[in-house]
């Protein structure tokens, strides 16, 4: 699923995704992704452009709040995961509303754990799903560090 979510991200619009999603599973396909793991990808965006399932009230600033995570995000997040999450929501990146979001489309992504590179490839993903300014400014750093990016 990962690979197929950097392919859209550096090949797709994201007008294309949320308009034409038939379209673009044909392109995945023709770029040799598996059928599998194109419906997998394409039902955890849909997860994304929707938004956290559960309603959130309206969250305290950063500097008011601590985030303490359950046991089924802990397993899910571990410490790098969560102290990347922080720093970005330290630096301005993410809000609160934008973190839980991340923290609600990493704990429904397949796995049982989940790497940093996977974290930040979620973060990305929610980010451009708004149209965040930062999504470009920190997509090369954000995919920087990871394995060659090609469908297997």
């Amino acid at each position: 699923m990962y690979d197929i979510l950097v392919y859209l991200f550096e090949n797709c619009q994201h007008s294309d995704l949320a308009q034409n999603s038939e379209q673009v599973a044909k392109k995945l396909s023709a770029a040799g992704f598996d059928d599998s793991d194109i419906s997998e990808a394409l039902t955890w965006l849909a997860g994304v452009a929707r938004g956290p399932q559960r309603v959130v009230a309206p969250l305290p600033e950063r500097h008011a709040a601590f985030r303490a995570y359950a046991p089924r995000e802990l397993a899910k997040l571990d410490a790098d995961c969560r102290g990347f999450l922080l720093a970005l929501e330290q630096n301005g990146i993410l809000t609160a509303q934008t973190r839980e979001h991340v923290i609600e489309r990493a704990l429904a992504a397949a796995g049982y754990t989940l790497t940093l590179q996977q974290i930040k490839l979620i973060v990305l993903m929610v980010l451009w799903n708004e149209q965040a300014p930062a999504s470009r400014l920190v997509a090369e750093e954000l995919l920087s560090h990871g394995e060659p990016r090609r469908p297997s």
